[in-house]
């Protein structure tokens, strides 16, 4: 997802947003000679994530940029730690400082945060994913930063795949079983065979009309750790097993050892806060 072409469109449209008619400070005050090297330096522990962008921002800057040393992405790093080296004409340095160190640290909170859900549920079988609860126009970054940290990408859009959802379901009348089964199993026609088709339940009584339909996968919305493991129960291993609904990293410990396959959690990209990166001149 996190292609050359995105990365190149996203970083060229903060530098337009940061600098659209250049870099006033720099151009007055900073000789067009000189030169700077300086450090990608953490102030706090984390997993690094947004390496490619912060080569990007400061190549599309001034190409004469040099970045070295630079972390890997996902590689855990403690206070302190040099995460990358950069060095070239100071003006373009200076310029590109900003943008740099906004996505990394924004994708390395991402990336820090999903690694913590991760490790609360490495005791169990369950996949921590994401959501599309993510930054319009960032969705690409922020996903990388979930795998950067761990975690597993749901759908990158509306277009990857089947979820039927409350909504979806009131509005094709699915007010029982039965219509629930018709529903579900009409759609299940229209579909391709390679189409995987989620649906969303918030009570245990709707998993067998959904099976019935042929569903890939039954999403179990806002559950308690003991409904969620009836839900499994039900499922028996004839759909992917999923939690939903207000995960935090109190409770998915206790959600993992439901027996879901996968929790979805939200949180990863829009609770996440960015991780404190500085730049250090030499």
């Amino acid at each position: 997802m996190l292609t050359p072409q995105t990365i190149e469109s996203v970083v060229r449209r903060a530098l337009e947003e940061d600098a659209p008619w250049g870099d006033l400070t720099v151009e007055l005050a900073i000789p067009a000679e000189a030169e700077l090297d300086a450090r990608l330096v953490a102030r706090e522990p984390g997993v690094f994530a947004g390496g490619p962008l912060v080569v990007a921002a400061f190549r599309q800057v001034d190409p004469r940029t040099a970045v070295t040393d630079l972390a890997a992405e996902g590689a855990a790093f403690e206070m302190g730690e040099v995460l990358a080296r950069i060095s070239g004409p100071a003006r373009g340095v200076l310029t590109g400082e900003r943008i740099a160190l906004n996505f990394a640290q924004r994708m390395s909170g991402v990336a820090s945060l999903t690694s913590r859900f991760v490790s609360a549920v490495a005791h169990t079988r369950a996949r921590i994913a994401d959501t599309r609860k993510t930054t319009p126009g960032l969705r690409a970054l922020e996903k990388h930063a979930v795998r950067a940290g761990g975690g597993s990408n749901h759908r990158f859009g509306l277009s990857d795949a089947v979820m039927v959802k409350d909504n979806h379901l009131a509005a094709l009348g699915a007010v029982d079983a039965a219509t629930m089964t018709a529903a579900l199993r009409s759609l299940r026609e229209r579909a391709g065979h390679t189409t995987s088709i989620v649906v969303e339940v918030d009570r245990l009584d709707q998993i067998e009309p959904a099976l019935a339909a042929g569903v890939t996968g039954i999403l179990l919305d806002n559950m308690s750790p003991e409904q969620l493991a009836e839900g499994v129960r039900i499922i028996g291993g004839r759909a992917i097993a999923e939690a939903s609904g207000g995960v935090t990293l109190d409770t998915v410990a206790a959600i993992a050892e439901s027996g879901v396959d996968v929790i979805s959690v939200g949180l990863l990209t829009h609770g996440a806060r960015a991780l404190d990166l500085g730049l250090d001149s030499e």
